[in-house]
């Protein structure tokens, strides 16, 4: 074991059944300010005009430096393994959103 791994304290991570499940999501609006970046991510159902907010998650600039590099990351893996993530033929409509309460 390497000495960065012998001094990096074990963390235990406490997950109900409901975060362990998670939730699908086909849209993520992001925003941004000087202090950080706001991801919502939201279920848009099919065929009907209409989505439902499923998580809102804020993070620092860093944070999602850091999420971006893992995505990356991942995303090479995935496709060294399974072959290249097709995204689509062409790119959908950006659509028109609000929140509403």
């Amino acid at each position: 074991m390497n000495e960065a791994a012998k001094q990096q304290p074990q963390v235990q991570i406490k997950a109900d059944e409901k975060e362990l499940l998670g939730q699908y999501s086909n849209l993520v609006m992001i925003h941004h300010n000087a202090e950080e970046f706001t991801l919502h991510f939201i279920y848009v159902f099919p065929n009907v005009p209409q989505g439902k907010l499923v998580s809102s998650n804020i993070l620092s600039p860093g944070h999602v430096k850091r999420l971006w590099r893992a995505l990356g990351e991942n995303i090479n893996r995935y496709e060294a393994q399974f072959g290249t993530i097709r995204e689509g033929a062409e790119p959908a409509p950006e659509p028109k959103l609000g929140f509403v309460q």
